[in-house]
């Protein structure tokens, strides 16, 4: 059956090479371009969406309060949704997925996304959804990619790929006569145009339309040798029309007529017959009519060309016109796109204007739970403020951005990283000079940073540095007199605790913590007293409050550290002798992990589904095992050597059960030596213990 005679639904999506961290900001300008953007009333773009989800049996009550954000399409207050980022941007992600789905259940669908090796890790994900649901419904999915792309999916049945090759002598026969139409051009021309465009077919068409235009004079050794030479020689000329496609290739791959005015500042009738020129040679695509139109360099080496052919201060001053302009006239691409101005301004070579941009970009991405792209963002401030004499005000923001990189980066899984950073911001910090930031985040900031940084370094291995830190923390503290300040400290002493299973110390922290706390901290309390049931025998206390304390988080829109409660929750699960509750909540813990990208806790929580394997009715050493590999491989790749010993722990007993005692005591001997403190923490003592036994 061809496509062209069956009714269907042609979506295009395409990414940018200049927002490649910008999360889906494919569909987001997918939906600007269907649904109107800011030039409809949002009442009016809202019924659009409302009806289109209504046509499709989807229930827009449910679905347009998650799908209207990712379209910017504004939304009342009282309609939007009371999630916590991470669970927001999962059930976003769910949701965009049911609804390609079920509008090619409505009618097939054909889904196409140019320059895939140019998209969000975020968009990624999505089409991770979609790649494996995509046989359940009459969907098309049409993807290009630079060779060295490979897709974070694996491959199914119903999909395949195809290489695209250099054109042979036959075909670029046949499309020199297509594109030379009624110009016939000798045969050794054309074995000429296919001997120095070695096949690539942006360089046949190239090429064969400068022999037309020069009628042969001079033959094929009067071409560029070069793609990007001929791509140059056909810009040069294009007379006054070639400042403009210089001015939109620094805009970008696409722009509006609107904007590309704005940066030209051009007459209206000077800019619309240069653009109608670029449209004519085919340098532009075009849709719509000034000044509603919107322009798209036909293929980014064009783009490429048209950019490279400019004067370096040329160059610089249409990136910081750009920026500019953007930032001034078009508020709404400003908040919804903060890393194009980001480029802009560095291109510009202004670097404080830039790090402004890059901070926004990382924070706007750290706030949708879009981990991997607040990493690159929060990474590219910091390495322009590195390049800046230090001042007060711009250690001020450094201070932000390092916290804010550091959180990324531990949440992520790289320890040793996000480490690094706390130690940076907390060098860098002075009392007296910053305390202006404790009101801008709620919370003294070097309290802060000592509390983060004490359970980053318990993972590293430092349990005697990992109490320091707490421990200093909520002294300092107590002498800023701040309480919001002391019950973060208290939560995150208590954390600590339970990292180093001192629980009654961490009873202390928890008892003092809700005491002081208001609502949303005495859930948190209430959660972590209910761990620590988990963790002291008390189980059935355990479920009733972990189980309530997620319940009363996620109301308030927080679940951050859910996995860690899950985890614990199916430990109360597991000594309740309810293996099927606890296998359920370890695979929420597991999914929760590979969702929201908070790889912190990964190794631990494979390591207490392959205990609660050993825990079952029918215990399952292989799957256990499995587990245990999974929890030491993560471990060691993020050098967390705590969550690596209790690994090493759990595999050592399952060998020792089995009678493999050598290997038990070589897998967990040079962990264990690896210690150069805390020898006096339960976990320290446990492995000590081991190995004597297996010393036996």
């Amino acid at each position: 059956m061809r496509l062209r005679d069956t009714p269907h639904t042609w979506v295009e999506w395409s990414c940018s090479q200049l927002l490649q961290n910008t999360p889906l900001h494919p569909i987001a300008d997918w939906g600007r371009r269907r649904f109107g953007g800011a030039d409809l009333p949002a009442e009016q773009q809202l019924s659009d969406l409302e009806n289109t989800l209504a046509l499709i049996k989807l229930d827009p009550v449910e679905n347009v309060p998650l799908l209207a954000p990712l379209l910017d399409i504004p939304i009342p207050p009282e309609r939007r949704p009371i999630l916590a980022p991470e669970e927001l941007r999962h059930r976003q992600l769910a949701t965009l997925t049911n609804w390609v789905m079920a509008s090619a259940r409505a009618q097939p669908i054909v889904l196409t996304l140019e320059d895939l090796h140019w998209a969000d890790p975020t968009t990624l994900d999505l089409l991770r959804g979609i790649a494996e649901r995509g046989a359940l419904a009459p969907l098309f999915v049409l993807l290009t990619a630079r060779p060295e792309f490979r897709p974070p999916w694996g491959a199914r049945s119903h999909h395949s790929a195809i290489s695209l090759v250099p054109l042979d002598h036959q075909q670029v026969r046949h499309m020199v006569g297509e594109l030379a139409a009624r110009h016939a051009l000798a045969k050794e021309v054309i074995e000429g145009v296919t001997e120095r465009t070695g096949g690539v077919p942006l360089f046949v068409e190239e090429v064969t339309r400068l022999l037309v235009e020069r009628g042969e004079q001079g033959g094929i050794q009067a071409i560029p040798p070069t793609l990007q030479q001929s791509l140059t020689a056909r810009l040069d000329r294009l007379g006054p029309a070639r400042e403009v496609a210089q001015i939109g290739a620094v805009i970008g791959r696409g722009f509006s007529y609107q904007l590309v005015r704005a940066v030209a500042k051009m007459r209206d009738e000077a800019l619309q017959a240069a653009l109608e020129r670029l449209a004519e040679a085919d340098i532009l695509l075009v849709q719509g009519l000034p000044p509603e139109s919107e322009y798209r360099f036909k293929h980014a080496l064009i783009q490429d060309a048209a950019h490279e052919n400019l004067l370096k201060s040329r160059r610089q001053a249409l990136h910081r016109r750009t920026g500019e302009v953007l930032r001034d006239q078009f508020a709404a691409t400003a908040a919804t796109e903060p890393e194009l101005l980001a480029h802009h301004f560095t291109e510009a070579g202004l670097t404080e204007a830039a790090i402004e941009w890059w901070g926004i970009a990382g924070q706007r991405s750290l706030a949708r739970s879009a981990l991997v792209e607040a990493a690159e963002q929060l990474k590219r401030a910091l390495t322009q403020i590195a390049t800046l004499p230090a001042t007060p005000a711009l250690r001020r923001e450094e201070i932000k951005l390092e916290v804010a990189f550091a959180n990324v980066l531990a949440l992520t899984g790289d320890l040793v990283g996000g480490k690094e950073h706390y130690d940076r911001a907390l060098a860098i910090f002075d009392p007296a000079e910053h305390r202006t930031l404790t009101t801008r985040s709620g919370r003294d900031v070097r309290v802060a940073l000592m509390s983060y940084r004490s359970s980053c370094v318990w993972q590293l291995g430092y349990p005697a540095a990992s109490l320091d830190d707490a421990e200093r923390a909520v002294k300092n503290a107590r002498e800023t007199g701040h309480a919001a300040t002391l019950v973060y400290a208290l939560s995150r002493a208590a954390h600590s605790y339970i990292f180093c299973r001192n629980y009654a110390a961490a009873h202390e922290q928890v008892d003092e913590l809700i005491a002081l706390a208001d609502e949303k901290g005495k859930a948190l309390g209430a959660l972590e007293r209910g761990m620590l049931f988990a963790l002291t025998g008390k189980a059935s206390e355990a479920v009733r409050a972990i189980t309530s304390g997620i319940t009363s988080l996620r109301s308030t829109g927080v679940n951050l550290f859910e996995a860690w409660h899950l985890w614990h929750l199916a430990v109360a699960y597991a000594e309740l002798g309810q293996p099927d509750d606890a296998r359920r909540c370890i695979d929420d813990a597991m999914d929760k992990v590979e969702r929201s990208k908070e790889k912190w806790c990964e190794a631990e929580v494979h390591r207490i589904a392959g205990e609660i394997a050993l825990k079952s009715f029918a215990p399952n050493a292989e799957r256990a095992e499995k587990h245990f590999d999974r929890a030491l491989a993560v471990a060691r790749q993020q050098q967390a050597k705590s969550w690596e010993l209790r690994a090493a722990m759990s595999t050592a007993r399952l060998w020792r059960d089995q009678g493999k005692l050598q290997q038990a005591r070589e897998l967990l001997a040079p962990v264990y030596g690896w210690f150069t403190e805390g020898f006096d923490t339960l976990d320290l003592k446990d492995a000590k213990a081991l190995l004597d036994e297996l010393a036996t």
